[in-house]
């Protein structure tokens, strides 16, 4: 008898607590939390940046084929100084036309390769601040009877896919005929072996090419304004994004986009041209 008291008085208690179980308003689970970016080069020991291989003095294979220029020691400084080794960095060839989807599927990690920032390409990858400032020109054979862009209306314009030339000749002169290639020089070739009559592109590019090939000339005129050129990484990427503009900045201080130019473009150009004109040290823009 008292075993079954002592059951049904257990009754209403243990009522009591399955109503408080049920009623018990669950805590939403906590959102995984976001793996650092940085942490994730880190722990792979390796950064990897996109380059042009064939555009000197910017990004190419020198004689013993390893990748040399102006934006592949900025990877490898960058390099360093993320993970202590200038060695620590993997680079992979891209073609212009190549940045940005290389960017999207996650084969690279930033693009170092004398990308042109503008509106159309901001809205598909993140744009550090720039590090150097372009125009583009067309490069013509000196003996050439183009005077000026106006000329080219009538004749074949060479352009390397994806370049700024190629987008802006392709929205501003859709009338006019365009030769494209994949490669810079594909489209350099070209023009040597009179395939077009001229070839648009950055005009840092140009001047070096006709200083080292005599008998070429750029024409004076711009297509379009100056503009920045700057790295880009993948559409959201705040975290690197940052990190490469307090680095750009901090190598601002020790001159060190100086320190490349005197080294790979200074040579490239005419004696009188000045390093403010083509370099952005420490990414401060005015445009």
């Amino acid at each position: 008898m008292k075993t079954a008291k002592a059951s049904l008085l257990l009754l209403p208690l243990l009522g009591l607590a399955l109503l408080a179980g049920c009623n018990k308003t669950e805590e939403p689970a906590k959102p995984a939390a976001t793996a650092s970016y940085l942490e994730k080069i880190k722990a792979r020991d390796k950064l990897i940046v996109g380059v042009f291989t064939d555009k000197p003095p910017f990004g190419f294979v020198n004689e013993a084929g390893r990748y040399v220029g102006f934006d592949t020691d900025i990877g490898r400084q960058f390099a360093k100084d993320l993970l202590g080794d200038e060695n620590k960095v993997e680079f992979v060839a891209v073609e212009p036309a190549s940045r940005i989807p290389f960017l999207q599927s996650d084969k690279v990690d930033l693009i170092l390769a004398n990308m042109t920032v503008t509106p159309e390409r901001k809205e598909a990858v993140e744009f550090t601040n720039p590090n150097l400032k372009v125009a583009v020109q067309a490069l013509v054979p000196q003996a050439s009877t183009v005077k000026n862009l106006d000329d080219l209306a009538t004749r074949t314009t060479i352009v390397t896919t994806g370049t700024t030339a190629d987008i802006w000749l392709t929205k501003n002169h859709p009338d006019w005929k365009l030769l494209k290639f994949e490669k810079n020089s594909e489209s350099l070739q070209a023009l040597a072996n009179g395939r077009g009559d001229a070839y648009a592109q950055d005009n840092l590019v140009l001047f070096s090419w006709a200083k080292q090939n005599p008998g070429y000339r750029v024409l004076s005129q711009t297509l379009g304004a100056e503009a920045p050129i700057a790295p880009a990484v993948k559409k959201g990427n705040i975290e690197l994004r940052d990190w490469v503009n307090a680095e750009l900045a901090k190598l601002g201080e020790e001159k060190y986009l100086l320190k490349l130019y005197d080294q790979y473009v200074r040579k490239e150009l005419s004696d009188d041209t000045k390093p403010e004109s083509v370099i952005v040290e420490g990414g401060k823009w005015q445009g």
